[in-house]
């Protein structure tokens, strides 16, 4: 017992010089503002005991030095909880925002082409003339036989999508087929689109006999596009089958010319080529 007495006065007699030494006890040199902060509402609760007390200050240091660990855990645990917040929830980046205000691309529009919505009236006794390499060849346009083919081919020629295209496929003593839009020297987007419009079939009482132009199309129904066949010798077994939709009025031995050239599993090894189709009023 004499011994912890003696213990406790040496103590506070370590203690008494280093506060004469100028040193502060390392337990209120770091955290005195905190305690000052923490200590007024135990001042408030204690009243005039803690004020003029040393035993009541001495118990507020106490209960002070007990929940100061517990103060400064939970202050780390709200920064983290805010750091952890701020990290998975950013704030909106302003590109973010102006780019989901940009104004969305304008799809666009196909031209409008000369023939469109034309009537039958109107386009009956127009004529096609092709002029080819090889000579040219008039075809005369018969819209009630099948309006919506002859409505393509005149926007075709009037267009010059036809221009400089060839004459892709040749059977001989049957047909020359042209309208393969991908041999012209112009070939571009625009083309191809234009390529992979599909036509209505449109079969008709019209007889496929020498000189009766008529749509290539496949199989498959409403398979139509831009090709198109002159035949140089009659097909009957085409007929309510494809659209035929034209007659050459003059130049069909022309058409003979380009069916005899050389070819090679229907491909001629030299293709004509059309230099320029023109629409105009048909001359008899």
């Amino acid at each position: 017992m004499k011994f912890g007495t003696t213990k406790r006065v040496s103590r506070n007699q370590s203690s008494f010089t280093q506060r004469r030494k100028g040193a502060k006890p390392p337990s209120t040199s770091t955290f005195l503002p905190l305690r000052l902060c923490l200590l007024a509402p135990l001042r408030e609760k204690f009243g005039e005991e803690t004020r003029s007390s040393a035993p009541g200050l001495q118990r507020a240091n106490n209960g002070l030095r007990w929940a100061l660990p517990f103060v400064l855990a939970g202050l780390m645990i709200s920064a983290i909880a805010t750091t952890t917040s701020a990290a998975q929830n950013p704030p909106p980046s302003t590109d973010t925002l102006k780019k989901a205000n940009v104004r969305p691309a304008e799809t666009p529009t196909p031209k409008s082409e000369p023939f469109d919505g034309a009537s039958i009236e109107k386009m009956t006794g127009q004529c096609v003339t092709l002029d080819t390499e090889q000579g040219l060849i008039v075809i005369e346009m018969l819209p009630a036989k099948a309006p919506e083919t002859v409505r393509s081919f005149l926007n075709l020629a009037a267009t010059g999508a036809l221009d400089t295209t060839t004459f892709s496929r040749v059977v001989k003593g049957f047909v020359i087929q042209g309208g393969n839009l991908s041999t012209s020297d112009n070939w571009s987007a625009e083309l191809s689109a234009r390529m992979s419009r599909r036509l209505p079939d449109e079969p008709s009482d019209l007889n496929h006999v020498r000189g009766i132009v008529s749509m290539a199309r496949s199989d498959e129904p409403n398979s139509a596009t831009t090709h198109f066949f002159i035949l140089v010798s009659n097909g009957p077994h085409l007929d309510g089958k494809f659209a035929g939709f034209g007659r050459v009025i003059r130049g069909i031995e022309v058409a003979d010319a380009i069916n005899r050239a050389p070819e090679e599993n229907e491909r001629p090894l030299v293709a004509v080529r059309i230099k320029h189709a023109g629409v105009a009023q048909c001359q008899k």
